[in-house]
């Protein structure tokens, strides 16, 4: 199932919390090999997961992490702005663009990680749609980008550096129903499923806002 928490819900549910975050020093640092720091739990956590971001997480029968993304509105200090810059020429900066980092799949979910991929981008354009966003921004690397291409929802490059593997790209993806209904079927899961698992993590109905953003706990949406 999908499952939408701040980094201040978390912790209420540890298996989740401890696999998401070994998880992606399994990925990011393990497979990867990018440098980044570990604390003694086996964790790979940066500063922005100090910012309350949302995290969008496929959540395994057992109840521990098979894949997440982590949201943070471009409105405050985010990856792209503080660290990308010279690759967008300046800073991404709008309520209505929200950026998406630490894209994860568990080894737990390799078997099916297309679906599990699809679930996760699923969750982001749940996000879009529900928080009445325009587009998300984010980086990948070429790894990935072959990810965006099968499930239909390539990004528009706003620019890149590096070569071959290396060659790391920041792209805008736009939020649309459209896009929403090829997600749901590359996932195999229901439109009605996706937004009832929105909507209770938000605790409205269909059409009412959620009540907080990333980065801000319980502030308020206008």
């Amino acid at each position: 199932m999908l499952r939408y928490l701040y980094a201040d819900e978390i912790s209420d549910y540890p298996l989740l919390q401890d696999t998401m975050f070994r998880d992606r020093k399994t990925q990011f640092v393990d497979r990867l090999g990018w440098d980044l720091t570990i604390d003694r739990r086996g964790w790979e956590q940066d500063a922005y997961d100090q910012m309350n971001p949302l995290y969008a997480i496929w959540q395994l029968p057992d109840g521990s992490h098979g894949g997440s993304m982590r949201v943070l509105p471009t409105t405050g200090p985010c990856m792209i702005n503080d660290h990308f810059c010279d690759v967008t020429g300046g800073a991404i900066t709008s309520p209505l663009i929200w950026e998406s980092t630490r894209f994860c799949l568990s080894p737990r979910s390799l078997e099916k990680a297309g679906r599990v991929s699809a679930a996760i981008m699923l969750a982001g354009c749940e996000i879009g749609l529900g928080f009445h966003l325009g587009h998300a921004v984010g980086v990948f690397d070429a790894r990935i980008a072959r990810i965006y291409r099968r499930l239909g929802w390539s990004p528009e490059i706003l620019g890149s550096q590096g070569q071959g593997r290396k060659r790391v790209s920041v792209g805008l993806w736009e939020f649309s129903p459209q896009v929403r209904d090829r997600l749901c079927s590359a996932a195999g899961i229901t439109a009605v499923q996706s937004r009832d698992w929105f909507a209770a993590a938000f605790h409205h109905e269909s059409c009412g806002q959620p009540s907080s953003i990333p980065g801000q706990v319980s502030a308020q949406l206008p």
